[in-house]
């Protein structure tokens, strides 16, 4: 009996898979009804979407599509299937365990009279903020950065009353030297080597995220 309970145990445990936040970008033709294909075929199997974002890339016939999702591996697999599955989807990317850049981008009205307008405006530029608007009683700020920069800011903030809020979500790239290993590794021949040398140049330092 100890030995089927604990089986029990066990199978429980390996069940709950905790939920893991990804990145996922897709390439789609730009076709009519590509979103509402995409975005009805997550709605129709229930996964968890963050933020879903769709804007144009350097070839006008393709646009990118950004997915943001808090899903267990298995779900996750699921979701690069059933995405990899619509006809107008020419590429998926899960960008978990490699190198990237993540944008989100946020405008917000805040409450911020004369007598609170100074910390606010601080505030802002500690975050590297802009101030875009300025009314009797608010300030119109925009804000870039990672998701989490954005709603540290945005708790901050509440205190002073924030009036209005909209998002554009998250976007997401591979980072330049990224891209070139990937490209490399796409390019080299089973089983060759890698070529090292002395000589070669000191790889350039990668900019702060």
């Amino acid at each position: 009996m100890l030995s089927v309970a604990l089986a029990f145990i066990l199978s429980v445990k390996s069940r709950n898979i905790p939920a893991m936040r990804h990145v996922i970008s897709a390439l789609v033709v730009n076709e009519p009804g590509v979103l509402a294909n995409v975005a009805g075929m997550f709605a129709a199997r229930g996964f968890n979407i963050d933020s879903l974002v769709v804007g144009r890339t350097e070839d006008p016939n393709l646009s990118r599509m950004t997915i943001v999702v808090d899903a267990d591996e298995n779900t996750l697999e699921q979701v690069r299937k059933q995405l990899a599955k619509v006809v107008p989807v020419t590429q998926v990317k899960d960008f978990k365990g490699s190198a990237y850049i993540e944008r989100d981008l946020a405008l917000m009205t805040i409450g911020a009279g004369p007598a609170s307008r100074h910390e606010v405006i601080e505030v802002v530029n500690l975050f590297r903020g802009k101030v875009v608007d300025v009314g009797k009683e608010t300030l119109m700020v925009e804000l870039a950065g990672t998701e989490e920069k954005i709603e540290k800011f945005v708790e901050l903030m509440r205190p002073y009353g924030i009036r209005e809020l909209a998002r554009t979500g998250v976007i997401a790239m591979t980072r330049g030297m990224q891209s070139s290993k990937d490209a490399e590794k796409s390019a080299a021949p089973a089983g060759s080597k890698r070529k090292r040398s002395i000589d070669a140049p000191s790889a350039a330092a990668l900019p702060p995220s």
